[in-house]
């Protein structure tokens, strides 16, 4: 990931949060077919492993898990809040009128060798975990649980799990850093003005710098 200094993020905590939060992530593999990628929602464990473990699962009838070479390091991209910065904002543009638009965003691409896995016992624990984390914060959660535990079983057969430990952690957080106060005043305002929940979140981000 291309990433000037300016724009460096590589504070673990930092890090391990943003992943944290990230709803759905990107894995891209190698394998005999060229690079090949799948969306997939992940569970982040931080304290397995020195940078953590990555685990998640996809569909059996995805080619992905069969042709990637394990030997080659998996890549897994994780995005945070991002949004569309209008050159409008800025103070610079009454001063000079030279300005361009750009986008601010936050982003942590996690490297290593990954295992896939059909145990049973592994998978149930897997999709067990990732219901608890998307199911928690509602009034009356859902668990696998709840299922018939031979409908649960029939369901795994139709998926693969994999894990990742991390090897390499590459971050990036593009928050108007480069810009003068003026200019990143004008950002957060305008973020705050006429933009939505993403936006909002951006604006936090860079207050909070």
């Amino acid at each position: 990931m291309f990433t000037p200094p300016v724009f460096l993020e590589d504070h673990l905590p930092v890090l391990h949060d943003l992943m944290q939060q990230a709803r759905l992530v990107s894995l891209v593999t190698m394998g005999e077919n060229g690079l090949e990628a799948s969306q997939v929602p992940v569970v982040f464990a931080p304290s397995d492993g020195e940078f953590g473990t990555i685990h998640g699962h996809l569909s059996r009838g995805n080619a992905q898990w069969r042709t990637a070479d394990v030997k080659v390091p998996a890549l897994i991209m994780f995005n945070g809040p991002d949004a569309y910065i209008s050159p409008s904002w800025y103070a610079t543009k009454v001063q000079t009128e030279k300005v361009v638009p750009t986008w601010n965003y936050q982003a942590v691409h996690a490297y290593g060798e990954i295992e896939f896995y059909d145990d049973a016992a592994r998978l149930l624990d897997l999709v067990s975990r990732l219901t608890e984390k998307h199911e928690e914060r509602r009034a009356d959660p859902w668990a696998v649980s709840d299922a018939p535990a031979d409908f649960i079983a029939a369901q795994l057969k139709g998926i693969v799990g994999f894990s990742l430990p991390i090897a390499r952690l590459d971050g990036k957080s593009k928050m108007s850093q480069n810009k003068s106060g003026e200019d990143r005043h004008g950002v957060i305002q305008g973020l705050k003005t006429e933009g939505a929940e993403q936006e909002a979140m951006v604006a936090k981000i860079m207050s909070d710098k």
